[in-house]
């Protein structure tokens, strides 16, 4: 781990971990709080590493201290599930190289909520070899040698939560300009830098509310991919799509959203963005079917980044609307009824079934990672 200021969090994650690991790597930038001594006291290795702008050389810093043949990497404000602890025991006696995990991020307000969420299988546990470390100064990636084949690589069952995306919005602010000034150094550094940089540049802008910024930056990630002959990842048309709404710019939304799902023709939520656009250009015969396809997909896959919701309580919600303006009345109630079975307190729903709602649009989803 590396960390800063990370007093509110450090303590649980450690806890989560302790009986997993041989031993726990932390690294420390530069706290002001009582991070490292927390560390200490939960078994922790601590080692104090002047911070220089680089979060990958940070990382990699912290696998050198590591003696264990195989890494488990987390972030402060991020807890390993006790149900997958005997998941990542198994897979030590294995020959396999590279696991990942799912990893559940929490947004809104406290308590966490998993209907507020979404998910993603992510590289967290690998073994202990020079031939895989971290690269960029920012977001940072594991880079692993691609001699790997297919089969030294597995999906582990289990589950990281990861709870800072509910940090209050002055810090997260703070942390977006942060990142952008990386991001922006990064690109200066390197005149033909990685297309993730700009997708990260175009998040950063997007949880800013700079919508217009982050979709120039999102575009030219999606062409650099393709110029590149490279399939463009199916998370830079999420947020493609997702500020496109935002913005209201729904007529350009609706010219390349099913090019986007050719793409990615399993990923609910960009069907889900489907659906809200033809709802907005009043299009609800043609919009009821896309949510019905939602539910059709479900929430349960992690090979994208997916918002818990897109193919349940939501999709239902939505159905629930286009019914009510095609004045299917009953049909639209019992629609809202489903949504309030899969989520108690959905207050879109809510109101609806109270009889008092009109037709609004909730947030498209979460800020994007």
């Amino acid at each position: 781990m590396i960390v800063r200021d990370e007093a509110k969090w450090i303590a649980a994650c450690l806890d989560s971990v302790r009986d997993v690991a041989d031993e726990m790597i932390v690294v420390d930038t530069g706290s002001r709080d009582s991070t490292p001594e927390l560390a200490e006291r939960c078994g922790a290795k601590v080692y104090e590493r002047a911070w220089n702008d680089d979060f990958a050389e940070a990382r990699n810093y912290s696998l050198e201290r590591a003696s264990g043949d195989w890494i488990l990497w987390l972030d402060a404000d991020e807890r390993l599930d006790p149900d997958g602890r005997q998941a990542v025991r198994d897979i030590l006696g294995t020959d396999k190289w590279l696991a990942s995990l799912t990893v559940v991020n929490y947004y809104g307000g406290d308590p966490p909520d998993p209907s507020r969420s979404n998910r993603l299988a992510q590289h967290r546990l690998f073994r202990n070899s020079p031939k895989l470390r971290f690269r960029n100064a920012i977001h940072e990636q594991l880079m692993r040698i691609p001699e790997f084949s297919a089969d030294a690589i597995v999906h582990l069952p289990a589950v990281i939560h990861h709870y800072g995306y509910m940090d209050d919005p002055v810090r997260e602010k703070s942390k977006s300009v942060r990142n952008l000034r990386l991001i922006s150094r990064s690109m200066q550094r390197e005149p033909d830098y990685d297309p993730w940089l700009d997708y990260h540049a175009a998040g950063e802008l997007y949880r800013l509310g700079r919508l217009d910024e982050a979709l120039d930056f999102v575009q030219r990630a999606i062409l650099r991919f393709l110029e590149r002959r490279k399939l463009p990842p199916s998370l830079l048309y999420r947020l493609k799509y997702a500020a496109l709404i935002e913005a209201g710019r729904y007529g350009e939304a609706a010219r390349g959203i099913d090019a986007a799902i050719r793409l990615h023709p399993d990923y609910v939520d960009l069907h889900l963005y489907k659906g809200i656009i033809l709802l907005h250009l009043d299009r609800a015969d043609e919009a009821l079917p896309v949510f019905r396809h939602c539910l059709r997909l479900g929430d349960g896959g992690t090979a994208h980044l997916t918002c818990h919701g897109s193919g349940s309580f939501m999709a239902w919600y939505h159905i629930g609307r286009c019914l009510r303006r095609l004045g299917r009345h009953g049909e639209a109630r019992e629609a809202f009824a489903k949504a309030l079975e899969l989520r108690p307190d959905y207050p879109e729903a809510l109101r609806e079934m109270e009889g008092c709602g009109v037709d609004r649009d909730q947030p498209v989803h979460d800020r994007p990672g």
